[in-house]
């Protein structure tokens, strides 16, 4: 074994311990999270202007400080694109993380010194946690590719300023650097097949063990690789183990990958975000993520169906429950304070705190006041495969059809096959079954006469990749939203269905 291996079990069982103490009492290291960040931050613009100085406890913290999304904080944003320090944060971001706004267009996250262990560290404990519990470290000493955003930064009122992944590829630990793919005049390339071309060249003679990225694009990495080579994963990567994964549920995918690779490998969820990364799988026997409770984040929960309301419940860690969908709210040394990140989480366990991602608070359909989510779709989906185990999928999104040219208002499922069901009527019909079990407000509209069975829109081939290149959002850690209320996506979509002489 070599020495990363070696080194590593010990640091694991040191993190894995340290871990279980604070998972063990998290309320009271998320209390110590928000007495130190409302004191540092009380004599910034933000914390002025929301009377930090006089917040004793978290009931004060509620009153004083509303919940916001971007655009409700973008007004202190600006004040630091101006040039001003002491905003959000004391001094000045060390990064500003762009990203893409559904209203606001682009978003610049600050990133600041106290913040950037969050982002650093728990990518590494969530493999640490993996060595500790499987023994497995062997992985670390062969090559590792991160399949993400270009670490070139631009700089923005002098600070540096990029895609997450990129900030983070800066900051790969020495001992991890030397095996890291690809490199980094690969990863500066902006055009995605060209870099995917790339990538592969570097790296398909190489031992890979880990390869990590969001899975449709490792999808489409792994089939590039299968047409050079004609051989599965497995025999072009005999020592790959580990697929480390986040952004996105893993179902959906999971058959197509696995097959690509020709066995299973164990894999690694994380949940990372430019606002802070929240949860990681610590386990490969138990169910969901970890919430971070000590790591700079001070957590706030609203319930679901609350969160358009005026004056939503807003709930400390202490006070969640099991199978409640609740969505995100950070407070951080990043300075970020009452933010709504936009997705919603549901815990499968409290003791320690662990979550399943559910979907996106703004990401629904409820034409008619079904209020279908991200989780009910994609169980739908999980499900109808089981019964169809022939079925692979690439990607799927699902809209409302309002205005049918007969017919009464249906949901169409816009899925792109790469092995599709044998019988496609009968699959479509198990799917609606599904649904309806996992959404009874949805099973009534049916009943009512309200709403008809939903549609399956067949794609064609590589549908998604030239969906997302016509939006210049092709790789790195773009994601198609799994459902929406509109048909701007769908009628984007439409353009490649699969006709029958295709």
């Amino acid at each position: 074994m070599g020495f990363r291996s070696v080194l590593s079990k010990p640091f694991a069982a040191y993190i894995v311990n340290q871990q279980k103490k604070w998972s063990a009492i998290p309320g009271r290291y998320q209390q110590q999270i928000f007495e130190n960040i409302i004191k540092t931050a009380a004599s910034t613009v933000f914390g002025k202007d929301h009377g930090f100085g006089d917040i004793r406890n978290y009931d004060d913290y509620r009153k004083q400080v509303p919940i916001k999304d971007y655009e409700e904080l973008s007004p202190y944003i600006k004040q630091i694109l101006e040039g001003k320090s002491d905003v959000l944060w004391p001094g000045k971001p060390e990064y500003f993380s762009k990203t893409s706004g559904t209203t606001s267009g682009v978003k610049y996250i600050p990133i600041t010194k106290a913040s950037l262990p969050n982002h650093i560290n728990s990518a590494r404990n969530a493999l640490l946690s993996y060595v500790h519990e499987t023994g497995k470290s062997k992985f670390l000493d062969g090559k590792l590719i991160f399949l993400s955003g270009s670490p070139e930064l631009d700089r923005k009122a002098g600070i540096n300023t990029g895609r997450l992944s990129g900030i983070v590829n800066h900051h790969v630990p020495a001992y991890l650097r030397t095996n890291q793919l690809p490199s980094y005049e690969t990863n500066c390339i902006d055009d995605w097949e060209q870099k995917l071309e790339k990538i592969i060249d570097e790296t398909l003679h190489q031992d890979m063990t880990l390869i990590s990225g969001i899975p449709p694009w490792v999808q489409m990495y792994f089939d590039r690789i299968q047409v050079r080579t004609g051989k599965k994963i497995k025999d072009v990567f005999p020592n790959f183990d580990l697929f480390v994964y986040g952004g996105v549920n893993f179902e959906p995918y999971k058959a197509k990958l696995f097959e690509s690779i020709g066995r299973k490998v164990d894999s690694i969820e994380t949940y990372p975000a430019s606002e802070g990364f929240i949860a990681y799988q610590d386990s490969q026997r138990e169910e969901g993520l970890l919430l971070l409770a000590n790591s700079g984040i001070f957590f706030e929960f609203i319930p679901a169906d609350e969160y358009f309301n005026d004056h939503p419940t807003r709930l400390t860690i202490d006070d969640v429950k099991e199978g409640v969908n609740y969505a995100v709210v950070i407070n951080s040394n990043a300075g970020l304070w009452g933010y709504s990140i936009g997705d919603t989480v549901k815990f499968v366990s409290t003791r320690p705190h662990r979550l399943v991602v559910t979907g996106r608070i703004k990401h629904f359909i409820s034409a008619f006041g079904e209020h279908v989510i991200g989780e009910e779709v994609e169980k739908a989906m999980k499900y109808t495969i089981a019964k169809y185990p022939e079925t692979e999928i690439v990607e799927f999104t699902v809209a409302p059809q309002v205005t049918p040219k007969e017919g009464l208002p249906l949901h169409e499922w816009y899925v792109e096959f790469s092995n599709p069901p044998s019988d496609l009527s009968a699959f479509e019909k198990e799917l609606n079954l599904q649904l309806q079990k996992f959404n009874a407000y949805y099973d009534d509209l049916l009943s009512g006469s309200i709403l008809r069975n939903l549609k399956i829109i067949q794609l064609r081939r590589d549908s998604f990749i030239e969906y997302m290149k016509s939006q210049g959002k092709l790789g790195g850690q773009n994601k198609v939203p799994r459902l929406s209320n509109d048909r701007k996506i769908a009628d984007e979509l439409i353009k490649y269905e699969l006709q029958k002489n295709d």
